[in-house]
């Protein structure tokens, strides 16, 4: 049988139609398939490789811990020194308010801890979420997920829980006394790249504030250089009371963390002790690649350039089927009339060597979010064939 046979026979399916994309390496922005042809990534595996496929720090930084030890005990028992090295970086690049950080391995159990955490420390049971927000596909996640299509089979859900539509000030007054926390993408990704307004984000963390909600602000798409600074966050001249990451933050491997204040991470302590278990989270090996990453990022002024490959796209891709382009830095979404001429113009650009994707709340719209190495000809070579891409499917 073949290694596609196999994959199908073998290997769970999450829909009728996986794309069969046979890779055998990566290095930049490029995969190279079995016979050897190239893709461009303009996707990063869906916000994971920021700093493109098989960059030379991070792999030196996995081969050096694997000479170490890789797994020696559940996560928060024993001092281990990636783990240690990677938070103390974190933290230096963060807010004072944002002391501790609970590692864990996804985005989708970052989501699960922080609203755990938000119950805990606030004695209180609503959460309030927003009409099209995405944050993993767990129960808790999912309960979270403002998209009925993609819950409605697996309630019950999560109690507690109410929507609000994002950046609208005239819901925010949904949040009281009994809210425990607002769990809320800086820019809601799945939704097909929504940027909030300053002011709406302002408003929020001082509504927040105001009846004593936790600020919860996923930023599992958006941060590490994403949007043109390290954190989102960073645009709205806002903080958070729980910050969620994940995806680029490993450097390609698997890793996520939830993080807070001492006082408020510490809930997690005691009444009952061992509040959040997690036997894998912060797996040495993760931590050292990320924190590679995440030096690697800084040092070689990836950020710096966003904005500028940002207008470059925007530039390039001008056509009367494009109706807008929403989004900040490399976290883009090119709209269409409809799902149909989307889907056949990404099909066109992978089968001509450019991966591209759509949104899962947002299905009429292209996700453009690169590898933030991407230099100018390779976005100008993308972009040609995107839209020869729109010109054959309109």
């Amino acid at each position: 049988m073949t290694l596609r046979e196999l994959f199908l026979l073998n290997n769970a399916q999450t829909t009728d139609f996986p794309l069969l994309l046979e890779f055998e390496r990566a290095a930049g922005v490029y995969m190279y398939d079995s016979q050897g042809r190239a893709y461009i990534d303009l996707i990063s595996g869906i916000g994971v490789s920021n700093l493109g496929h098989s960059h030379p720090q991070v792999i030196a930084a996995l081969k050096n811990q694997v000479d170490k030890y890789m797994h020696l005990m559940v996560y928060g028992e024993y001092v281990q020194t990636p783990q240690v090295r990677f938070a103390e970086k974190l933290l230096s690049l963060l807010p004072e308010n944002l002391q501790s950080v609970y590692f864990t391995n996804s985005g989708a159990e970052a989501v699960e801890g922080a609203l755990k955490l938000a119950k805990r420390f606030t004695g209180r049971a609503q959460i309030i979420a927003f009409k099209n927000a995405y944050h993993g596909s767990t129960h808790g996640a999912l309960s979270v997920m403002g998209n009925e299509e993609f819950k409605q089979a697996y309630r019950p859900l999560l109690p507690g829980i109410s929507f609000i539509s994002f950046n609208d000030s005239s819901h925010l007054d949904h949040i009281t006394t009994i809210t425990a926390a607002v769990i809320v993408e800086t820019i809601q990704g799945e939704a097909g790249v929504r940027v909030p307004d300053v002011a709406y984000m302002q408003a929020l963390r001082q509504r927040c504030t105001d009846t004593g909600a936790l600020l919860i602000l996923d930023e599992i798409q958006a941060a590490f250089g994403r949007t043109g600074r390290l954190f989102a966050f960073e645009h709205f001249g806002i903080q958070p009371d729980i910050l969620l990451l994940a995806k680029a933050m490993g450097g390609g491997m698997p890793l996520g963390a939830f993080i807070a204040s001492h006082q408020i991470m510490d809930a997690l302590k005691e009444n009952p002790i061992l509040g959040h278990i997690t036997t894998f989270g912060g797996h040495p090996v993760c931590c050292a690649a990320g924190l590679a990453g995440l030096e690697a990022l800084l040092n070689e002024n990836l950020i710096g350039k966003v904005d500028q490959k940002e207008k470059l796209f925007r530039k390039l891709l001008v056509h009367p089927a494009i109706r807008q382009i929403r989004g900040k830095g490399l976290m883009l979404a090119i709209e269409f009339d409809s799902f149909e001429l989307n889907k056949k113009i990404i099909d066109r650009c992978i089968a001509n060597g450019v991966i591209v994707d759509w949104f899962l709340h947002c299905s009429n719209s292209m996700r453009i979010a690169p590898p933030l190495i991407i230099t100018v000809e390779e976005i100008e070579s993308a972009c040609e064939v995107i839209m020869e891409a729109v010109r054959y499917c309109v």
